[in-house]
């Protein structure tokens, strides 16, 4: 019955961008990774009318408890279709993005794995809030926010967006990659990407060793489980005030 239960998120649609404007507030959560509980905790804390949870992807792998964590916000999706949203990580492209560790992907047969694969690869990518964008690694390559309809799961764009690192220096793309295989980018691509898209504050997840603020107060990073050192926490966007920096940001630890 489990199986039936989510195979009903197969048939909902949602764009790769989700624009969010009917709510009071959006509350942001980071990496979970195998963390049911801290998932459980934010949504019979903040899962109420008015609201909208945003999750910034990684659900599986490096904790204990996956395909739990995994089943419950799929579950939660889908009986408040509305009322929170889960985007892509790196973690959920794992068919064309192979990554360590990958203890759930490893642990499923090849039915289950083609199963849960074709639900995450479902999940969009991008999140606007007033002048908040919210995603799981890095700004992709756009001049409008509607190309991100046209990314495609393995492209070039797809990856900035689920597996790139910034690091508080001048540039662009500092290099092709990173040590561990991310693109990686300075703040000069953070201020033009975002000044192109006319926003103010990006909120991620993704990089556990990233300062949780960066370009002056403007980039927020997050992370959401047990599974890291640093404190788990989630922010709280208020949209019936302007949103200019990190700082009209409500961060609040678990």
């Amino acid at each position: 019955m489990e199986r039936q239960e989510l195979e009903r998120f197969l048939n909902l649609y949602e764009p790769r961008l989700i624009e969010i404007k009917d709510a009071d507030r959006v509350i942001f959560v980071g990496d979970t990774h195998g963390d049911v509980e801290v998932s459980k905790q934010i949504v019979r804390t903040y899962l109420k009318e008015r609201n909208v949870l945003v999750f910034l992807g990684d659900y599986v792998d490096r904790g204990s408890f996956s395909r739990r964590n995994l089943d419950f916000l799929l579950k939660t999706k889908i009986n408040n279709p509305s009322l929170i949203y889960l985007l892509q990580g790196n973690h959920e492209g794992h068919r064309v993005l192979k990554l360590f560790p990958a203890d759930f992907w490893q642990s499923l047969d090849s039915e289950l794995y083609n199963f849960y694969a074709s639900l995450v690869e479902k999940l969009p990518l991008m999140v606007v809030a007033q002048d908040i964008i919210a995603l799981h690694g890095a700004l992709p390559n756009i001049k409008r926010l509607e190309e991100v309809e046209e990314i495609k799961l393995g492209d070039e764009r797809w990856k900035e967006i689920v597996w790139g690192d910034f690091v508080e220096m001048p540039g662009e793309r500092i290099s092709s990659a990173s040590l561990s295989g991310r693109p990686l980018f300075g703040k000069d691509w953070f201020f033009q990407i975002m000044e192109r898209l006319g926003k103010r504050v990006l909120i991620r997840s993704h990089q556990p060793h990233s300062p949780q603020s960066m370009f002056n107060d403007r980039c927020l990073t997050i992370f959401t489980s047990s599974v890291y050192l640093r404190r788990k926490t989630i922010a709280i966007a208020h949209l019936n005030k302007p949103i200019m920096s990190i700082k009209d940001l409500e961060v609040k630890e678990l």
